[in-house]
């Protein structure tokens, strides 16, 4: 017991100094709320939305380790899916990190202690969304990298009730469902989920799937999650251009966002009732990105950067130089100005209605302040 207590000691210390911080390069210094984490790690499940290079050495067209891709970011081209940073990397300032959390493709123990981004481009809830992309981290082989990690803790801190009571302090973003729509439903020439099911059957099939993975994280010893819904998929260049007639939204898509959306609120109730020792949330990406027409963003309905067939920017062409006032870099990701909004609003809201039942901020608080709020 006694080389436990001193590793528990140890990462204690380590918690409260903030020195358990990633090794990564990726230094950057401004917008962290001083130097004290307000949780000792940050874990990270996702897509392309905020992949930082898990992708790089796949075998897959989900890949952008190239200029102009990363123009606005320290380190150049990472494999972000934007212009210099995504949300997650936002977020994580706004915790308090001093370095951004390492990608699952480059991590080394010492990053555990700091958090892992598992996030992966073109990935889904379902294990067979985009496989015609190629090669992709699923969620649920995010989850089983997830468990390696958890195994690598474990290890360190001797027993796996210390390994949980560590995990239990960190904070968790999971952001999925994109593909299972672009690189699945809507693509009836490769997949026939659009034939088997409504839009509705098919919706409930996601969450259903959904809540079984969110639930394996929990088990994990997840207690302190934010589920990020959708954006506007029908707003996208790629889909205005699609399926839009080249100047509207397309409605089929949009159906899809605000359905899933929807569903996520009550899974989130539910989660809260069923597991009274964790906290859940809900970010509304669908409504935070609707008013960016009226915070400065000009062009909201084209890539900032050329793009290949309404797909990724042509490699080392020259995007637009008035970034900020461009939602979207390529045919589906936003911009760093867009992300930088989205994940300011997701850490603390400017409206009731950007997250459920609160904001990022105060998920973060001990219970019994979250029930006083």
């Amino acid at each position: 017991m006694g080389s436990e207590v001193i590793k528990l000691w140890i990462i204690t210390i380590l918690m409260v100094l903030g020195v358990a911080s990633s090794s990564s390069s990726e230094d950057y210094s401004a917008e962290a709320e001083g130097w004290f984490r307000k949780v000792p790690c940050y874990f990270i499940f996702g897509d392309s939305l905020a992949d930082s290079g898990n992708n790089n050495n796949l075998q897959t067209l989900a890949k952008v380790d190239y200029q102009p891709y990363g123009i606005d970011f320290p380190q150049g081209p990472t494999g972000r899916f934007t212009n210099g940073r995504t949300i997650v990397d936002v977020i994580a300032e706004l915790l308090g990190f001093k370095k951004y959390i390492r990608p699952y493709a480059s991590y080394n123990f010492f990053d555990i202690l700091s958090g892992v981004n598992y996030a992966s481009g073109s990935a889904g809830i379902l294990n067979e969304t985009a496989q015609q992309v190629g090669e992709r981290i699923t969620f649920d082989m995010q989850l089983e990298n997830h468990r390696k990690v958890m195994l690598c803790l474990t290890k360190f801190f001797i027993t796996e009730k210390l390994a949980k009571w560590y995990l239990n302090k960190c904070f968790y973003s999971v952001g999925f469902g994109n593909n299972d729509y672009i690189n699945n439903y809507f693509v009836p020439d490769y997949y026939d989920s659009s034939h088997k099911y409504t839009l509705h059957q098919f919706t409930q099939l996601l969450i259903e799937q959904y809540t079984n993975q969110i639930k394996r994280l929990y088990s994990y010893g997840a207690r302190k999650i934010a589920i990020f819904g959708l954006g506007s998929l029908g707003c996208t260049p790629f889909a205005i251009a699609t399926y839009g007639n080249g100047s509207s939204c397309s409605e089929i898509m949009e159906e899809a966002s605000r359905l899933f959306n929807s569903l996520l609120i009550p899974l989130v109730d539910q989660l809260n009732r069923d597991f009274s020792d964790a906290t859940f949330t809900y970010i509304n990406c669908y409504g935070i990105g609707q008013i960016a027409a009226e915070i400065g963003f000009t062009n909201t309905t084209s890539a900032c950067c050329p793009v290949v067939n309404g797909g990724p920017c042509i490699p080392d062409e020259i995007p637009c130089k008035n970034r900020t006032t461009y939602a979207f870099w390529d045919s589906f990701h936003p911009t760093e100005a867009l992300n930088k909004y989205i994940g300011q609003r997701s850490f603390q809201a400017l409206y009731p209605s950007d997250a459920h039942p609160f904001d990022i901020r105060t998920l973060l608080l001990p219970n019994q302040q979250i029930s006083a709020v």
